[in-house]
């Protein structure tokens, strides 16, 4: 009986050991991530131990999210094809500082979230599933109520002017420096952690930043480093390339995307041009941070609602324009279950694990094709087609051409392509299973209103041999399986 069922197996274990034709991939860079940004406070609360001062009812209160609540959520995460984190400040605030922005402490992390051990944890947890974690890093300002304002010795530590009413450190002195470049090793070798989003950038010297990034990477070699300037000052941008920055959250482009994409039948051009303005602005823009939104901006959502549009065909729509451009995806929580918000705090409302998971699903599948797919992270980018919402570009990368096409448009669409594709080959979808094979030299796509496939150039496939004779040979065999036993059966 054995030998009859390890007969019937070696085709099937022949056919499963063929070869997908996937592009093999390369060593992991920063550009081939996809990011998850979480507010802690309003993501998950487990640890109900430590909700006092809580107020779930007021916005500029603590809601009781918590170390402990990310954790249990991990799988969750990782499940979507995030590959790293990021999280709103851990340090220790003063009181109602939720959002991370009235430090109270840099060596202590906030109690409402939990233990420095419980950070550690959820750090060890994350890595063992391959996910990176970066924490927002402010060493800009402090909280209002800082005890080195009091402090004599500290009165140099501090500018005159301040920002949105906060104390501003002033980083040209010497002990201040001191004092937060070893702070930030410290974090560094004590937690693990990947990287930092460093906040008000160009608010602080360049020369701090130099020193900044050349003394965390004397800890970890290969720490990341992303910048958040909220400018459209792209001289200002340039200044700060320099420093040892590796990306940046792409303003620039924002306020084009949610335009282009809140409501169908409108011009992608202006995203087009601010992606090509973007090659000559940045030094590596294959390290831009694309969003959405964040928690400095009302929500997407909102954008669509107030047009009377669904929100889940337009955060479809942009999605798959941020994860198939170049680019680091940024996805705020909440994001994959279009949670609405407007301006600060009404932005950053208590997340729902409760509701439809379509955009889940959809987020899911996109990041799988993303991670799958080098050609989508490091690829070349050339818009082929654009008018009114319909949108096809090219990525080409070391043999693979992928072509993506968006239809932001409340009709079915039609494209056909010639000169720009090698011919005699075929388009096969990866998102939705569509196949457009060359005819006459032209590759011809259609699309439903508010869809958009992910394409891999491929070799014409007939008819699938191995497949076949795999099929044909596990039915042969198991036909003279029956056989063998019922001859058997009639001996015994």
């Amino acid at each position: 009986m054995k030998k009859y069922i390890l007969f019937i197996l070696i085709p099937l274990l022949l056919f499963c050991g063929l070869p997908v034709g996937a592009v093999e991939k390369e060593e992991h860079s920063f550009q081939d991530e996809s990011i998850y940004y979480i507010m802690i406070d309003r993501f998950n609360n487990s640890d109900f131990s430590i909700d006092f001062s809580v107020d779930v009812n007021d916005p500029n209160r603590y809601h009781g999210g918590d170390f402990q609540g990310i954790i249990d959520r991990l799988d969750y995460i990782k499940g979507m094809g995030f590959t790293t984190i990021g999280l709103s400040s851990v340090f220790d605030n003063e009181d109602n500082g939720y959002h991370g922005k009235w430090t109270k402490d840099f060596y202590q992390v906030e109690e409402h979230f939990g233990t420095l051990e419980t950070f550690k944890k959820l750090v060890q947890r994350a890595h063992e599933l391959g996910l990176k974690i970066v924490i927002d890093f402010n060493v800009n300002h402090v909280g209002p109520n800082h005890s080195w304002l009091s402090e004599a010795d500290k009165k140099e530590w501090f500018r005159q002017e301040k920002v949105n009413g906060l104390p501003t450190l002033a980083h040209e002195n010497l002990e201040v420096k001191s004092y937060l470049l070893e702070m930030a090793k410290w974090w560094v070798e004590e937690t693990n952690i990947d990287g930092f989003r460093l906040e008000y950038v160009e608010q602080i010297p360049v020369q701090f930043w130099l020193e900044f990034a050349q003394e965390v990477r004397k800890v970890k070699e290969d720490f990341f480093l992303l910048g958040d300037i909220q400018t459209e000052e792209p001289d200002l941008l340039e200044r700060y390339q320099e420093v040892g920055i590796d990306g940046f959250l792409d303003y620039l482009s924002n306020s084009d995307l949610r335009e282009g994409f809140s409501r169908p039948d409108q011009s992608l051009q202006p995203i087009v041009e601010q992606s090509q303005q973007n090659q000559d602005i940045y030094e590596n823009p294959y390290l831009l941070t694309r969003f959405m939104d964040n928690q400095h901006v009302h929500r997407f959502t909102r954008d669509a609602v107030v047009q009377n549009e669904h929100p889940g065909p337009r955060w479809k729509m942009a999605l798959t324009y941020l994860y198939t451009t170049p680019g680091i995806p940024f996805v705020f929580y909440g994001s994959e279950i279009a949670l609405d918000g407007g301006e600060e705090p009404d932005n950053q409302r208590q997340m729902d694990f409760r509701t439809d998971k379509e955009l889940v699903d959809y987020i899911t599948s996109i990041a799988k094709i993303r991670n799958e797919h080098p050609v989508l992270t490091r690829g070349s980018m050339e818009v082929i087609f654009e008018q009114d919402g319909m949108i096809v570009f090219k990525r080409e990368y070391e043999g693979e051409t992928s072509v993506i096409a968006i239809n932001n448009t409340t009709k079915s669409q039609s494209v056909t392509l010639a000169e720009e594709l090698e011919d005699e080959k075929e388009l096969r979808g990866l998102l939705n299973g569509d196949l457009v094979r060359s005819e006459d030299g032209q590759y011809r796509i259609i699309l439903d209103r508010e869809m958009a496939e992910i394409y891999v150039l491929a070799e014409k496939s007939g008819l699938n041999l191995p497949f076949i004779g795999a099929t044909a040979s596990v039915v042969i065999l198991f036909i003279v399986f029956l056989i063998l036993v019922k001859r058997k059966a009639r001996k015994q």
